[in-house]
This record gives C-alpha cells, structure tokens and sequence, in this order.
C-alpha cells in the first residue's frame, strides 16, 4: 500500500479530535498541575493566596506543547494570574517533570479559561422570566403532542 494513502482509503476513519494518547497525557499533566499549585508556593505575588481551577489541559500530537485552560476562583484578575502562570512556567515545568514519567516534559502554556463565564452567562439566560416562560410552555406542549400519538395508535 502506498505511504500517501489516507485513514479513510485505508478502511479507518480520519482523526476528526484528539487521540487517547493525547487525552491520556493532558489528564495526566492536569492531575499533577494541580498537585503542584496545590502544595508549591509560588514566588510571584500575583499568585500569592490564590485558588486555581485547571478545567482542561490539552496536549499536542507529539506531546512536547500543553494547552491549559484555568480559572482563578471567583474569576478575580484572570488576567494577572494567566500572566503571573506564564512567567512561572518554566519553574512548574520543572516540577511537573519530577512529577509525571514521560518522555518529554510538555512546555506549558496557561490560557484564561472563558466556559466558566459562558456558562454563567446562559445560566443567567434561562433565568429571565421570558424565557422560564417559554420553556415551561414548550414543556406542556409536549407531553399533548405525545398523548395524541399514542391515542391514534390505540384505535
């Protein structure tokens, strides 16, 4: 078979996310990342006394670049905490490597994590009164319609 064929040609599907290699290694670094945060002190006073909550890591293909998404508690200078990550990564990199047994210690790199403002903001959506009232009458919609369907089907 020749090497320039795709997945797909081959009889596999291509790879539309990431591999569970990938998945693997993000939990991994995720896992020990919190550890580190949780029991390193830190020596930037950005970062001094605060809660992170790392929701994700991604992990490139070759392992050697991790993507992770944080949030300070509260959400409070994200911003400043994002910063204050990046400027230590090297040091947590560091740790990180004592920490996890792979063969490349990722580079890290902290992005704001906006799913925790996303879901704050639809949670304040559906609390407007319009839209409660809108759902609560697709709700009693629904049930009619399904009763009418089953009717028919018993005569």
């Amino acid at each position: 078979m020749p090497p320039h064929t795709s997945p797909a040609s081959r009889g596999r599907k291509p790879q539309t996310g990431p591999s569970q290699r990938q998945l693997r290694a993000g939990e991994l670094v995720r896992h020990a990342l919190v550890d580190i945060l949780r029991h390193d002190s830190l020596a930037d006073p950005a970062l001094a006394g605060v809660v992170v909550t790392i929701s994700e890591v991604r992990v490139s293909p070759d392992l050697k670049h991790a993507l992770c998404f944080v949030e300070p508690l509260g959400g409070k200078e994200a911003t400043a905490v994002i910063k204050a990550l990046n400027r230590a990564s090297k040091f947590i990199r560091l740790r990180l490597g004592e920490a996890i047994d792979m063969k490349f210690t990722p580079d890290l790199k902290f992005i704001h994590d906006d799913s925790f403002d996303t879901a704050e903001h639809i949670s304040r959506l559906l609390d407007d009164p319009r839209v409660r009232r809108d759902l609560e009458a697709t709700a009693e919609a629904a049930p009619a319609a399904g009763g009418d369907e089953t009717a028919g089907d018993e005569g």
